[in-house]
């Protein structure tokens, strides 16, 4: 099969925003009496919300909700994405541009809710369009981790994401930079290239592990994937 489509993730692959999350994250552990660290957020890197908030409060020790610290989290994070400029991963347009000039489907898949996308929506689209010489929308697919019955590490949203671009997995490569993002793409069956941010990415069949995304351009993954 040939390669059809790229699916990205979003945090820490697409844009830097791992900075804001740990912002947030120490934010709302704050009001709870808790010093959250760098350590704790790389325990947590990748998501879904759901297991973020149950080892929140395990670290707060008391009887706070995981539903009220979601809520207060989602709060924090939305604010820092409306409020805060945030940056493109190195070489993440350039291969974004190679695979829109190849016709290649694009679809953008997070653990994230839809929300958080909602706060990133113009900056996301109008400006990676405009760095891309293009017009909004680049991603004809988007999944939220709230719009799915399972998500990361489950593969379900990368197998969503095929589905609604019209394609099979196998002709997808899931470009991730966690732990828990290499799982879901690597359990949906897709070529997985990682780009690991701040947790290191185990080796793996059918996974990539590289340095920058700055080193991988289209034909590479083609090759990539023709040898997966």
């Amino acid at each position: 099969m040939s390669l059809r489509a790229l699916l990205w993730d979003l945090d820490g692959t697409l844009l830097d925003t791992e900075h804001l999350w740990l912002q947030a994250e120490t934010d709302v552990m704050a009001v709870h009496g808790y010093e959250w660290s760098a350590s704790d957020q790389r325990h947590c890197l990748g998501g879904p919300i759901e297991r973020v908030t149950r080892y929140m409060s395990e670290c707060i020790a008391d009887d706070t909700s995981t539903q009220l610290l979601a809520a207060e989290l989602l709060d924090a994070m939305e604010h820092h994405l409306r409020t805060q400029d945030h940056a493109w991963r190195p070489g993440a347009v350039a291969l974004i541009q190679q695979a829109r000039s190849a016709q290649m489907g694009l679809a953008l898949v997070t653990a994230s809710h839809r929300r958080l996308l909602d706060a990133l929506d113009v900056t996301l689209e109008h400006n990676l369009a405009q760095a891309l010489g293009g017009e909004p929308p680049v991603f004809s697919v988007t999944v939220a981790g709230d719009e799915v019955h399972a998500t990361k590490p489950d593969p379900t949203p990368y197998l969503e994401a095929a589905l609604r671009l019209g394609v099979d997995i196998d002709e997808c490569v899931v470009i991730e930079d966690s732990p828990t993002g290499v799982r879901s793409g690597l359990a949906s069956g897709a070529l997985v290239v990682a780009v690991p941010h701040l947790n290191p990415i185990e080796p793996a069949p059918r996974c990539r592990i590289v340095t920058s995304l700055e080193d991988v351009g289209l034909d590479t993954l083609r090759a990539w994937h023709a040898d997966s």
